[in-house]
């Protein structure tokens, strides 16, 4: 079991929850377990582009993506990128 950890922008869109234990294997499996996948991951499985996603404060993209392995891993961060000027 791992802990996925919505921003708060997200969390209004899973009513007002940040944080979810789910089941998964990998990275994506989590996501796509998420009352908002949705809004996380495309129909080709690949992450929104305004997404960053860590994994015990490692960079989820550096390890593999969403094929990432959650063993031994406790925690997955969601991290909305702000574009603006």
């Amino acid at each position: 079991m791992v802990q996925v950890v919505l921003p708060s922008i997200l969390a209004a869109q899973a009513d007002g929850r940040q944080r979810f234990d789910v089941e998964a294997t990998t990275v994506g499996e989590a996501l796509r377990a998420l009352p908002v996948a949705d809004l996380l991951v495309n129909e080709r499985g690949e992450w929104r582009r305004h997404l960053n996603v860590f994994v015990d404060d490692r960079n989820a993209r550096e390890l593999g993506g969403p094929a990432c392995p959650l063993a031994g891993v406790r925690e997955v961060l969601i991290v909305a990128m702000l574009y603006g000027g």
